[in-house]
């Protein structure tokens, strides 16, 4: 809620300044707030969804929802920046045909610097948030935030620029508005490959994996545990492993190591982990 009434702010006093201070980096940055706003609202919305608890229609958790809603704004945050592009490639091809540029006005250079301050101000509130409620979606909108402040800095360099170096360099407005699409489509990307990997159900890295497989591992009874297979789901991990025990022990020891497993699996990656351990005899191994 927080950095939905910031960026209702900031995106009207950067429109304006942007319109009444002829920038085409401060209207490509207001676009940038806007973006800000509409994924406030995506995240509000998803975040709570993902959290209701499991149901006989979705035993897994409502997790995905979280997934979709960074996959939604690395989306609207690529669509953004390719406009923002756009636009402030036109006004350079203009102005390279001898075309010239307005000068943008004190207004826009003002709005760009209050906008670096707040919205960074922001970054830091909702990384706090993120944390605490342990929230992908939520942290993804935090560096949304925070690319809007590194932007901002890009459009007060640019807009300073046209404004002080004089009429022969109102060209560096529009170069600061490819910067800061640049910036932004670097950053949608980064969101949209982390949000589709998790809906295309992509494994955990590496090390988490390597890390699984010595948890189960360090309980005494248990060996070789194998044929794992693991997947995000929201903020969660789901895990499905096989291990290896002593043909001779009982189906009650076996069924404790098995939970022994899954306990200390649970106490490193949360509670809300979903585990599924199968139990193989040694013997079969051998054959």
């Amino acid at each position: 809620m927080v950095g939905g009434a910031v960026n209702v702010v900031l995106l009207l006093f950067k429109f304006v300044a942007g319109i009444v201070g002829h920038s085409a980096a401060m209207i490509a940055d207001a676009v940038h707030s806007l973006s800000d706003f509409v994924t406030d609202i995506i995240v509000l919305v998803f975040v709570r969804i993902s959290g209701k608890p499991t149901d006989k229609s979705h035993e897994y958790g409502h997790g995905k929802y979280e997934t979709l809603a960074t996959t939604l704004i690395g989306l609207a945050l690529l669509i953004v920046a390719v406009g923002i592009v756009y636009s402030a490639l036109t006004k350079i091809i203009h102005w390279a045909q001898g075309g010239t540029l307005e000068a943008p006005g004190m207004l826009a250079l003002w709005a760009a610097l209050l906008s670096i301050v707040l919205k960074e101000a922001v970054f830091h509130y909702s990384m706090v948030q993120a944390r605490k409620l342990n929230s992908q979606a939520v942290e993804a909108n935090a560096w949304h935030h925070r690319s809007d402040a590194l932007s901002s800095i890009g459009t007060a360099i640019g807009i300073g620029g046209a404004i002080f170096l004089g009429e022969r360099w109102t060209v560096l407005d529009p170069m600061a508005g490819i910067i800061v699409g640049l910036f932004i489509i670097k950053v949608a990307i980064d969101l949209l490959r982390n949000g589709i990997g998790d809906l295309m159900e992509h494994s955990l890295p590496d090390e988490v994996e390597s890390e699984i497989l010595q948890l189960a591992g360090s309980i005494p009874g248990v060996t070789e545990p194998h044929d794992l297979h693991t997947r995000r789901i929201g903020n969660h991990y789901a895990i499905e492993l096989h291990i290896l025990m002593d043909d001779d022990i009982s189906l009650r020891e076996a069924h404790n190591k098995s939970e022994e497993v899954e306990n200390i699996l649970r106490e490193h990656y949360g509670k809300e982990t979903h585990i599924s351990v199968h139990v193989e005899p040694k013997s079969i191994r051998e054959h």
